[in-house]
């Protein structure tokens, strides 16, 4: 063990502490029961914390340190520790994780078999997530306000929910009225996942919320081809895949203004596209797109529990 790892654990303990403190008594008005509680505020502490009811989820972010692996594993266990102390929690009720940086769909990959999913609340809706065996848990925490968004505006029109994931923009749609609407994403396990959070919900209907699974980029050229129309679209596409279930790579670097024109074709004429991306240094490129109207929104989706810009969004219109 390092000399400053009990000075670390208590550095790392003393500001969850105090997060929590300021977190706690908004969390209970948002009725929020999962939200971001720590993210690397401390450089030599690199760890993302988020609450979820009663349990711990921490991924730690890989970085340059001169500890060997097994010096390393006791550090680890004492950050983890101190962490659970402060909140008294049992060993088992913190989950911890490693991120380092993915490359195709590693994200989405399996990296466990425990299958224990738990339900979460936000907003007055209830989530499944499973907190072990992928390294996301199936709710993007940093999306609340924008997923707010779309439940104000969602009455009795249609929602497209493109790289859809497990569905939660969908169920704040159909909770805000949505007269109809799509989720496309390449997994079976997600959409199977976001029918499971609309029937938690009580809204499972198979005729209005239609599950599609297909390559998105190939499913818009058909959406296209067949006319089909939608009042709202959320676009929140990976980075980076390289899935076999796709006929191409997907570069989002490259790729976004192909998917953006492609979305924007399927937008009714009074409608309105979110598109968000977590990818580092990205820079929007306007080239290749038809006539809109774009507006960053950044400062508007960034919820009040991240003390760092986790995403970047924009909503465009048809011009």
């Amino acid at each position: 063990m390092s000399d400053r790892t009990p000075e670390q654990a208590e550095m790392f303990g003393n500001r969850l502490r105090k997060r929590a403190r300021q977190l706690r008594k908004w969390a209970r008005k948002a009725r929020v029961s999962c939200y971001r509680l720590y993210d690397r505020d401390i450089p030599e502490l690199p760890f993302a914390v988020d609450w979820y009811d009663g349990r711990l989820h921490i991924a730690e972010y890989a970085r340059p340190h001169d500890r060997d692996a097994e010096a390393h594993e006791v550090w680890l266990d004492a950050m983890m520790l101190a962490a659970a102390e402060v909140f008294e929690l049992p060993p088992e009720a913190v989950h911890q994780k490693r991120r380092a940086r993915q490359r195709g769909s590693d994200q989405y990959e399996r990296q466990a078999e425990i299958g224990r999913r738990l339900i979460v609340e936000e907003g007055g809706l209830k989530f499944l997530v499973n907190l072990d065996d992928y390294l996301d848990t199936g709710l993007f925490l940093d999306h609340r306000q924008a997923r707010a968004m779309v439940r104000d505006a969602a009455r009795d029109r249609t929602l497209l929910n493109l790289f859809g994931y497990t569905g939660a923009f969908t169920v704040y749609g159909a909770a805000g009225g949505a007269r109809r609407t799509v989720t496309v994403d390449l997994s079976n396990t997600y959409l199977d996942w976001a029918s499971d959070n609309l029937a938690l919900n009580g809204l499972a209907d198979e005729a209005r919320h239609a599950m599609v699974r297909d390559d998105v980029l190939e499913w818009l050229d058909f959406a296209a081809r067949r006319g089909d129309r939608f009042d709202i679209i959320v676009l929140d596409p990976p980075t980076f895949s390289n899935s076999k279930k796709m006929r191409d790579v997907l570069d989002l670097r490259r790729d976004h203004p192909r998917l953006i024109a492609g979305a924007l074709e399927l937008l009714s004429d009074d409608g309105w596209l979110l598109f968000s991306t977590n990818a580092r240094k990205f820079r929007f490129e306007r080239r290749g797109l038809p006539p809109c109207r774009i507006e960053e929104i950044t400062d508007q989706t960034t919820p009040p529990d991240f003390t760092k810009r986790p995403h970047r969004a924009w909503r465009l219109e048809r011009a």
